[in-house]
């Protein structure tokens, strides 16, 4: 499969400056302040879609804030589907989404809460699940995870069944790790693990390809990954995958909780 990677701006210093001029981020933390001021310049215009996002050591000088701050800012970024990342290239700005992201019923909230708890614990097992695939996996594991995608990639543009490729793609990468009870947990789990099988709103997202192209770009990250044996790149793919739907799910349950809180007060809901 392949992705088209948008060019770098023509002078990425010139961005960078305007950052160091509003110096280190304050408020109600660090990643949040990174992630509004970033978010604040796409929506105005001073970054533009195709640009290319500094690299992480020069947010970090820029900004005088820590590697993990820089990278929990970017996950957050892309969880919103404002930037998206090329491993080894860099992040780039994406082109405004009119609907990036969805919207959940008051029914759905009760079981997103129980999902985003499952999703953190996926978050810390297949993290080093990845890791362990990458150093593990053999020929016909790696063929596996490739058909899975290939299947998930053909039912995108079929708007046929996705769930089941995609819980195959993780349940392999699982079952390369070597150590069954990886596996057993994944089986155990089965496909409720994807968050699609119970939350109408992101049920009705599964006849969407957009939606589905960014899942499956995020799962192309992961493979690529494993296929080149590279742990550490195999456990940052997973951790951006599986933070990134967290992060789509949480943005989407706070705000369904604003709306159910509004409506209770008697006040149309913001716009």
């Amino acid at each position: 499969m392949s992705t088209a990677v948008p060019s770098p701006p023509a002078a990425p210093s010139e961005a960078l400056g305007s950052y160091v001029a509003r110096g280190r981020p304050r408020g109600r933390g660090l990643a949040h302040s990174l992630v509004e001021d970033f978010g604040a310049r796409i929506r105005d215009g001073a970054l533009r879609p195709g640009d290319k996002l500094p690299t992480e050591s020069a947010i970090m000088q820029a900004f005088g804030v820590s590697r993990t701050v820089v990278r929990e800012a970017i996950s957050k970024l892309q969880a919103a589907g404002l930037v998206e990342t090329h491993h080894g290239i860099g992040t780039f700005v994406l082109q405004p989404r009119t609907a990036g992201m969805f919207r959940l019923d008051a029914g759905d909230i009760a079981t997103s809460v129980d999902v985003l708890a499952v999703l953190e614990l996926r978050i810390s097992l297949e993290t080093e699940s990845a890791g362990l695939a990458a150093t593990r996996r053999t020929e016909e594991q790696l063929q596996a995870m490739r058909q899975a995608l290939d299947d998930f990639e053909t039912n995108v543009a079929q708007a046929g069944d996705t769930v089941a490729p995609d819980f195959r793609f993780h349940l392999q990468i699982a079952q390369a790790t070597g150590n069954q009870y990886f596996a057993d947990i994944m089986s155990h789990l089965g496909t409720t693990i994807i968050p699609r099988t119970r939350i109408n709103a992101l049920r009705n997202l599964d006849r969407g390809s957009e939606y589905l192209t960014r899942v499956n770009r995020e799962h192309e990250e992961i493979y690529a990954a494993i296929a080149r044996r590279d742990p550490e790149s195999a456990r940052a793919a997973m951790r951006i995958h599986l933070t990134n739907s967290r992060e789509r799910l949480r943005i989407a349950q706070e705000a369904a909780r604003q709306q159910a809180q509004q409506g209770a007060d008697g006040k149309p809901p913001a716009r």
